[in-house]
């Protein structure tokens, strides 16, 4: 049954693909941080349609059937950009964010094609069994912003992730108020379990990039 909304409530951001359609991403004009499409969720978006992992002319497409699970979602943009390229899409985020992400999911079904996406609940910290085996991608889109969720986010990515499981995370980079320090607490604890390799802005979306945004691939050291 479809969520009952007021379209009052909310605000529509375009993001256009490659191929030339657009998904229309609603945001809330009221309420939490989960509630918007923030910067690093566009960046991320983008780099996942950039020529190392799709270019349809030379039949490359690392999305194609891959298991894919986004944390922290908010509107689903992410989510949703992987499902349109083929992936089979698990969006998640607390109860309070499942009505936008079912609401964003309709609302963008007819560009998933070869792909799947559903929206589920993911608290972090707890259970994750229903999430594994592992996927092949986790994606992360400017989930370090609380001091409190640091160490159940990084007990979670150590749960979901297998060996073959690559993290790309996207985050953009705050110097104000407690920020700095909760980055760093967070990549303290993770380079504990995980290696991180950063992204180079030439790798990235030409026009969707910014040198406070950063792309990287995190792996579970061996």
């Amino acid at each position: 049954m479809a969520a009952e909304t007021n379209e009052n409530d909310y605000f529509v951001r375009e993001i256009e693909k490659n191929d030339g359609c657009t998904l229309k991403v609603k945001q809330c004009y009221l309420g939490d941080v989960g509630c918007v499409v923030w910067d690093a969720a566009i960046v991320l978006s983008k780099y996942l349609e950039t020529k190392q992992f799709y270019e349809p002319s030379s039949g490359v497409n690392a999305w194609a059937d891959r298991k894919v699970l986004e944390l922290g979602a908010g509107t689903g943009v992410v989510g949703l950009m992987a499902a349109t390229l083929g992936a089979q899409v698990t969006v998640t985020d607390l109860e309070d964010l499942q009505t936008l992400l079912r609401l964003n999911i309709q609302e963008n079904w007819a560009l998933v094609n070869s792909g799947s996406i559903t929206a589920k609940v993911l608290k972090w910290g707890e259970d994750v069994s229903e999430f594994l085996p592992p996927p092949h991608y986790i994606l992360m889109a400017d989930c370090i912003y609380y001091e409190q969720s640091v160490v159940p986010l990084v007990e979670s990515l150590k749960q979901l992730s297998g060996p073959e499981t690559c993290i790309i995370c996207c985050y953009e980079q705050r110097t104000e108020g407690v920020n700095p320090k909760v980055e760093k607490r967070f990549f303290e604890l993770l380079q504990q379990s995980f290696t991180c390799e950063e992204i180079p802005a030439d790798k990235q979306d030409p026009e969707f990039s910014s040198p406070d945004i950063h792309i990287l691939h995190i792996r579970r050291k061996v």
